[in-house]
């Protein structure tokens, strides 16, 4: 009798525990779906921006229907999804996933362009300072992940509908990079670093020759070798500054702060 008593008792408190559980309300008003209308509903959703919604759909997709075409595209649409909703580390993650379980995809020219676009796109306060020309504050090693994403996807699929806006973007991050090595030179003129000015403004010479930031780097090196009394190299530096930018305002005066110039980059 105890047995019994016992057996019905702990039967009554797994249903109790059962019964306080949160009644997944997607996953039963789906539950009859198909996968095509699973994914038509996740796509009208994503559609509608009500992401949340559309990633729940995804979820429960691949759940279901674990193989074939459409589990594939809501991978990569989830990928998505997150990068709308401003989850780039969900986002990431659903695009690398994406690239691992399907290689030979025809569809990998886009997730390798969205990786890009994510990476890109990641720091919010880099991508609004655009319009005033503030690169400095830019992690180089975010622009640089995102160059790699974009490069890779140039390489491997050199005529996808994605390659020439990937290479605009590249030519902005590479633009960012100099920008950057610029901030760090200008810091040290201010300071009177002149060694490390003249080495930062070699790297943008050398590595970023067609970038903006050119003229002044030559400008920065022209003062610096005044500045440590090495007149032979900074008449050389200027002669190559007069031959490739002969309308310079820094012929007419030497560098100072207040004339770096941050042109207008994206209208």
């Amino acid at each position: 009798m105890k047995k019994i008593l016992l057996v019905v008792t702990l039967g009554l408190a797994l249903a109790g525990c059962a019964s306080t559980q949160p009644i997944d309300k997607d996953a039963q008003a789906t539950q009859d779906w198909s996968v095509e209308k699973l994914y038509t509903e996740a796509q009208d959703e994503l559609n509608s921006r009500n992401y949340t919604r559309a990633l729940k759909l995804y979820e429960l997709l691949q759940s279901r229907f674990p193989t074939g075409i459409y589990a594939q595209q809501a991978r990569l649409d989830a990928a998505y999804a997150y990068y709308k909703d401003e989850q780039p580390a969900m986002a990431l993650a659903e695009v690398e996933r994406f690239e691992k379980l399907y290689p030979q995809s025809q569809n990998l020219d886009y997730a390798m362009y969205l990786k890009g676009l994510i990476l890109f796109n990641e720091d919010k306060s880099f991508v609004n300072k655009l319009a005033a020309q503030d690169w400095s504050d830019r992690d180089p090693k975010a622009n640089r992940e995102a160059y790699a994403a974009f490069a890779q996807l140039v390489e491997r699929f050199p005529e996808s509908r994605y390659a020439e806006d990937a290479k605009d973007r590249m030519a902005k991050l590479v633009d960012a990079l100099a920008g950057n090595e610029m901030a760090v030179a200008r810091y040290y003129m201010n300071r009177g670093a002149y060694l490390a000015a003249i080495k930062r403004s070699q790297k943008i010479i050398a590595q970023f020759q067609n970038t903006r930031f050119v003229e002044e780097a030559l400008a920065i090196m022209e003062l610096s070798y005044k500045r440590i009394d090495r007149p032979q190299l900074a008449a050389d530096t200027r002669r190559v500054l007069e031959q490739n930018f002969p309308q310079s305002p820094y012929l007419k005066q030497d560098w100072k702060a207040d004339m770096a110039p941050w042109w207008r980059y994206w209208k």
